[in-house]
Order: C-alpha cells, then sequence, then structure tokens
C-alpha cells in the first residue's frame, strides 16, 4: 500500500505542529501553598521555626494555632518565616497550626508536644580512670620518669656506637 504524497505532508504537518498546541493549552502548575514546623516534635519551653509558602510570598501571612496564638510570617529568602516558643506549661499533645495566606488559602500542619525530661545523672560510660582526681599526680610523675628513662636510653645508645 504506497502513500500519497499529499497525505505524507499532512501527516508530517500533523505530527509537528499538534503536539505544540497540546503543550500551549497545559494548564498552569498550581501554586505550593504548605507550612513547615521545624522540628516537628518539641519539648515544651523550646522555640519552633515556621516555614511556609503562598502564591504571593511577598505578603506576609497569619498562622495560628491553640498552641502558640497567632503569629505573622514574614517573607525572607522567597519564604515566608518565623520562630515561636512554645509555652512551658503546655501540656503534651498534638496541635494543629493553621497557615492562612492572604488570598484566603489555607493549609494545616501539626505540632507533636512532648513531656521534657531532663536527665538526673550523666551517662554511665566507664569507670573514669584518666579523668583528673587524687591519682592525677601520680600518673604525671609516671609518665615524665618513662619519659626520661626513655631519653636516658637512647643517649647511652648513641654513646656505645661512637666508643665502638
Amino acid at each position: 500500500m504506497r502513500i500519497s504524497v499529499p497525505a505524507a505532508l499532512a501527516a508530517l504537518l500533523l505530527g509537528l505542529f499538534v503536539p505544540i498546541a497540546v503543550m500551549d493549552a497545559a494548564p498552569a502548575r498550581a501554586a505550593a501553598i504548605f507550612l513547615e514546623v521545624n522540628p516537628s516534635t518539641v519539648p515544651a519551653g523550646d522555640d519552633l521555626a515556621l516555614r511556609a509558602s503562598c502564591d504571593d510570598n511577598l505578603k506576609a501571612a497569619t498562622v495560628t494555632s491553640g498552641l502558640f496564638g497567632t503569629v505573622t510570617v514574614a517573607p525572607q529568602y522567597g519564604f515566608l518565616t518565623a520562630t515561636v516558643r512554645v509555652p512551658s506549661g503546655t501540656r503534651p499533645g498534638d496541635y494543629r497550626a493553621e497557615l492562612r495566606c492572604p488570598d484566603g488559602h489555607t493549609t494545616i500542619a501539626t505540632v507533636h508536644v512532648v513531656a521534657k525530661v531532663e536527665p538526673a545523672r550523666g551517662p554511665a560510660t566507664g569507670g573514669g580512670g584518666t579523668a583528673p582526681g587524687r591519682n592525677a599526680p601520680a600518673l604525671i610523675g609516671g609518665g615524665l620518669a618513662v619519659i626520661v628513662a626513655g631519653l636516658v636510653l637512647g643517649v647511652v645508645a648513641l654513646r656505645r656506637r661512637r666508643l665502638s
């Protein structure tokens, strides 16, 4: 079966121009609207960093939460940022934070608050044999004695070679 020249030419033109028309008709990419809390798990009394994005990151937005109230996130380095402190009397649990953009769009993030626990003492990492204490002068003196003995033996060994 032979294809005529006009049919081949029509297929070629169709193959060249249809993809361009389809690409022009593609819908615009939706802007990313998000709210990040860092760290997402925080003990009561610590700081929490907020980083957000709206359609227009040149205008300030607000973040509202039962945890820290309402905070304005301001433009910085292409994002909307702020730092808040979690009140020290906050009970452990999950708290919602809602970003409200100037154009009315909203999004939600979750903050996990945990109980602040202070360790009673340091970790058990060994007996502390090299730590300074009542044995420190003996250890330092013993180390110096070994160094001096090594130097004396070195000098004696060099002198014996010269005599021979």
